[in-house]
């Protein structure tokens, strides 16, 4: 029985205390835009310095790896929230950062002729011989 409490305790104290407070919630993601966010010298400049910063030493396994990375450009070109979905933890986490290690900032979406929060995703593929 004084299990049940403590445990009982410890999961309502961490149900307590793991809510966020305070915090303003993030603008939200304008529809349909005028211009797509872009990174300065086009995506293939975006992929380059994603190759050069990514580290593969990480990644165990053998085999070819996908991933999907999505991040949101933000009104002022910073990028924030970076995910990666994929198959392998490995190479989402190295992906992840490498992304985030990119310090030049994208130009933004546009709607009604300002700058817009916007959804940024693109899929890597990594063969580990």
């Amino acid at each position: 029985m004084k299990k049940l409490i403590l445990i009982f305790g410890i999961f309502s104290s961490i149900l307590t205390f793991s809510q966020e407070v305070g915090v303003a919630p993030k603008e939200t993601v304008v529809g349909p835009v005028e211009q797509q966010a872009s990174f300065p010298g086009g995506i293939a400049a975006f992929r380059t310095e994603f190759v050069n910063n990514i580290k593969t030493k990480d990644i165990k396994q053998k085999g070819v790896f996908r991933t999907t990375v999505s991040f949101m450009v933000e009104k002022d070109g910073t990028i924030s929230d970076v995910k990666a979905e994929g198959a392998n933890a490995d190479f989402n986490t190295a992906s992840v950062a490498a992304v985030k290690k990119i310090k030049t900032k994208w130009i933004p979406a546009m709607s009604d002729g300002k700058p817009a929060r916007s959804q940024f995703r693109f899929p890597a593929a990594f063969n580990a011989e």
